[in-house]
């Protein structure tokens, strides 16, 4: 096939065509490549190195936190001598946009905004750097402001406890809460710190042990001791020194003295001063025993107060990946907790359980995408199917979006994209574009070989074919591509959240473009275009060896390609041939051979979609399907049908018409903005009359909304309780508050934590309670969210084990975990709302953890609308807030 005298797009067919092997092993490695990459486990036993995978982009701000301590100190101390000189400090750092700051009692948090551009560890270092170099006197004594861990809100990706467990895993007790709070402190926290991409663990819950010295004024009195005498005391007698070497017998030894406390009675016996000649012990003038530390935090479970964890990821690391080293850490070290025998004779071992873990919502975007991707791979073959009923070219089709999105998954590996809900979105968007891309390609070379007399060269009706419409083909790429140009260009949040969706439909489009271009028409040569030249038997014996291959496919990885696989040898072995061409038998056979797979599509489909919901039967949902797909072809059949009439109706009736779609723009305007926005310009008389006011309120005008609500699983109940109320006081209440939300049956747990835990990322007041609420799935579902099938006898009531357990059927029928009344999330919420009624605590709206976090990050408070003062003093602020406080309850 000469390429001289050919235009470019010819010259590109013909390369394709010619070098056919080329092609293919690229088809090969981009397989084999965007296989490893994926986001999605194939169940392949291979080394894979996926796309980072979360749930949500984290569209937080660039921030960078300063936290400082000074114990005992009150929020007005704190702000005065801490967060106001800091704050002052900080302002004259480069590409800062603005500081928030937070005082509370013994703490002060500064968080520093910084623009967009400024690079995370950047910005960390010019911070350090500040710090390093604040001008003596800025601070207190003794205080020291220390950089917050490099990570975010949202890397708080894991929550665990540490609870005594028998080996059946039953709770069992016997452990108070400062071993427990030890052991978290100086085993696990470390061993889960250790784990790759972890920024931080830190601890909530329990009690800190500590040495406490408790003096008695009186007995002071009377010894001349000062409390300056005692603290010197017992801070000069927990302490070691060193000192040079000696030399004895040619052998050099360290000298070194050895004072650090190894208990209580050491402490006691600690002298104060000497008075006559006599020792002043602190036992003397103190009472000295081993007590909990002051706490800012508590965790309760259940109603039980237990001691726990937050596992931070680091900024940039992968969520996915971090949680399956935390893991593996856990693994570890759970190992090496303590067991002992209780007095019943329980064993009992201190064992980690997670109650958060984002790999649950992770599996589940990235499971509900895959189903959502191969849904609409399905349907898109259905389609295609029905409309060419030409399973070759169907096929050829459909083998376009795999591939491309395959592709896909290597730029975003390449390009460093994450894979979540936005941006696997883009690819799902995509699909309607990359199947026409195909469908264009396609059809032209099926029609041009049609046309082609039989001794035309097939080699260049093909690429004549696909030369034909490349251009136009590219023509409406390009213009799709250069459409998202703006989203390209978006920043802050907006860019965060969408740009990622741009980048994948850009991908997806532009793989969609090369493989029609690249790979469809070498593979429509092989498939449709060649004309095979070995013998009867040869043929025989290669389509039976791609039915052979279809039903291992079948068997093995996927049923409905493997079955469209033994279909297509089916048709290649009757020659499947277009027009008059063909016995009526093989005609007949071949139109056969395409219902059937249309069939295997609609049965896969119905199952994977179960459009009239998982406990209807496949039956039904199959003829849903059916009626739907048939009845949407029927209408364009009709339209098609009738477009000439149609066309000619509206030429000579222009004007009535163009009525119609200014009557919908109308409408459309006026149910986004509200009719008295779109249409203000009409007569007051108008808008007040009978008619206008009904409008006005049929037609309010949609709500904004940046970040739409997406199901994480769980929920986090967020009231307050009274600014002054004690840790001992707002943890019963907490408790309370767990025990009557765990008494909803399709809440799973309920985890509350008064306060903070010890981070940076936490500045939570005592009276603030955040409780984790994680609730069953609608229906049992594994690991990836998919539902699972249960056996049913012939009553249809689920067949169980002697245990009670169900058994598993992929023929049964999927469980149920509901009450029947409860339909949606929002009804298990209002259902938490309605048991949860504590008195003194206040009502909270709806939110759940991720999107509880993004607010935050953004505005700094917990609640997605809020007002915010700007005041001399904090006297002026509370009484304006006051008086904003009454007009709101107005």
């Amino acid at each position: 096939m000469t390429t001289n005298n050919l235009g470019l797009m010819q010259r590109i067919a013909a390369f394709v065509l010619e070098q056919r092997v080329i092609v293919f092993v690229a088809v090969a490695i981009t397989v084999g490549w965007g296989i490893v990459v994926a986001p999605f486990d194939f169940g392949l036993d291979i080394e894979r190195d996926p796309v980072p995978v979360d749930a949500i982009p984290d569209i937080g701000e660039n921030q960078q936190i300063v936290f400082t301590e000074w114990p005992g100190r009150s929020p007005q101390d704190v702000d005065d001598q801490i967060t106001y000189p800091l704050t002052v400090a900080l302002l004259g750092m480069p590409e800062v946009k603005t500081i928030r700051s937070f005082s509370a009692f013994g703490f002060s948090t500064v968080y520093i905004i910084f623009e967009e551009e400024a690079e995370f560890y950047w910005s960390r270092s010019r911070v350090a750097e500040k710090l390093a170099s604040l001008p003596a006197n800025t601070l207190p004594d003794g205080v020291s402001p220390q950089l917050g861990p490099d990570a975010t809100g949202l890397g708080q990706i894991f929550w665990y406890t540490i609870e005594g467990r028998d080996p059946d895993g039953n709770s069992t007790g016997g452990w108070d809460l400062h071993e427990i709070r030890t052991v978290q402190d100086y085993e696990v926290r470390y061993a889960l710190a250790a784990a790759d991409g972890v920024a931080e663990v830190s601890s909530v819950g329990g009690f800190v042990q500590e040495y406490q010295v408790d003096v008695d004024p009186e007995q002071m009195r009377a010894f001349g001791v000062t409390l300056e005498d005692v603290y010197a005391a017992v801070r000069g007698a927990n302490a070691e020194v060193g000192a040079r070497t000696t030399e004895i017998s040619g052998v050099e030894y360290l000298i070194r003295g050895v004072g650090f406390l190894q208990n209580v009675d050491e402490l006691r016996e600690t002298v104060v001063r000497v008075v006559d000649n006599v020792p002043v012990r602190i036992d003397d003038v103190a009472n000295v025993a081993i007590g909990p530390g002051l706490r800012r935090g508590a965790l309760d479970r259940g109603g039980a107060e237990v001691v726990g964890g937050v596992v931070v990821a680091r900024y940039g690391a992968n969520p996915m990946e971090v949680i399956q080293n935390v893991r593996a850490a856990m693994t570890e070290v759970q190992r090496a907790l303590p067991t002992r025998t209780l007095a019943d004779g329980t064993v009992s071992q201190l064992t980690i359980v997670p109650f958060y873990d984002r790999t649950g919502l992770i599996e589940a975007t990235v499971g509900t995408l895959e189903t959502a991707l191969t849904q609409q791979i399905l349907i898109t073959l259905l389609v295609v199917m029905i409309l060419m009923l030409h399973l070759r070219s169907s096929l050829l089709i459909s083998a376009l979006l795999p591939l491309a999105v395959l592709a896909t998954f290597v730029a975003m590996k390449q390009t460093d994209v994450t894979a979540n809900v936005v941006s696997l979105a883009g690819i799902a968007i995509a699909i309607g574009t990359m199947v026409d891309i195909g469908i264009v390609i396609t059809e032209n070379i099926v029609s041009r070989l049609d046309e082609a007399p039989p001794e035309a060269d097939r080699l260049a009706v093909i690429r004549d074919a696909t030369a034909e419409v490349a251009g136009a083909v590219l023509t409406a790429v390009a213009t799709t591509v250069v459409s998202f140009l703006p989203v390209f260009f978006l920043e802050g949040a907006e860019g965060k959240l969408f740009r990622p969706l741009a980048f994948t439909k850009t991908y997806a489009i532009t793989a969609s473009v090369l493989v029609a271009l690249a790979v469809i028409p070498p593979a429509a040569w092989l498939l449709i275009g060649k004309r095979f030249r070995g013998g009867p038997r040869l043929k025989l014996a290669l389509n039976g060896a791609i039915m052979l291959a279809g039903l291992v496919f079948a068997v093995r990885f996927h049923v409905v390609a493997g079955l469209l696989l033994v279909a297509l040898g089916v048709a290649r072995a009757l020659d499947d041939r277009r027009g008059n061409e063909g016995t009526p038998f093989e005609r007949v056979v071949s139109l056969a051979a395409n219902f059937l797979a249309v069939a295997f599509v609609a049965v896969a489909l119905a199952a994977s979609w179960a459009p009239l919901g998982a406990g209807v039967g496949d039956g039904s949902n199959l003829a849903f399907v059916i009626i739907l797909v048939g009845g949407l072809l029927s209408g364009f059949w009709l339209f098609q049908l009738s477009y000439r009439g149609l066309l000619n109706w509206v030429l000579q009736h222009k004007l009535l018409f163009l009525t119609l779609p200014c009557l919908i723009i109308g409408f459309g305007a006026s149910a986004w903005l509200g009719f008295g926005t779109a249409f203000g310009w009409l007569p007051h008389s108008f808008h007040a009359s009978s008619v206008g006011v009904s409008l006005h309120h049929a037609l309010p005008g949609m709500g904004k909304e940046f970040m739409p609500q997406l199901d994480e699983g769980s929920f986090l109940y967020m009231p307050s309780t009274m600014p002054h109320a004690s840790i001992g006081e707002a943890l019963e209440i907490t408790q309370q508050l767990d025990m009557l939300i765990e008494s909803v049956p399709e809440v799973e747990y309920a985890v509350g934590k008064v306060g903070r835990a010890d981070s940076a990322l936490d500045p939570a007041p005592i009276s603030m309670i955040e409780t984790i609420i994680g609730y069953e799935p609608e229906y049992i579902v594994d690991e990836a969210g998919r539902r699972m099938r249960f056996a049913v006898d012939d009553e249809g009531e689920f067949v169980r084990e002697e245990e009670g357990e169900l058994i598993p059927d992929e023929d049964g029928v999927p469980y149920r975990n509901w009450r029947p009344e409860i339909l949606t999330q929002q009804d298990i919420w209002d259902e938490i709302v309605s048991v949860a009624q504590v008195p003194g605590l206040t009502s909270a709206p709806l939110l759940q953890p991720i999107s509880a976090r993004i607010v935050m990050l953004q505005s700094g408070i917990r609640a997605p609308m809020a007002v915010r003062l700007r005041g001399p003093d904090l006297q002026s602020l509370a009484d304006a807030s006051l008086a904003i406080e009454a007009m709101l309850r107005e």
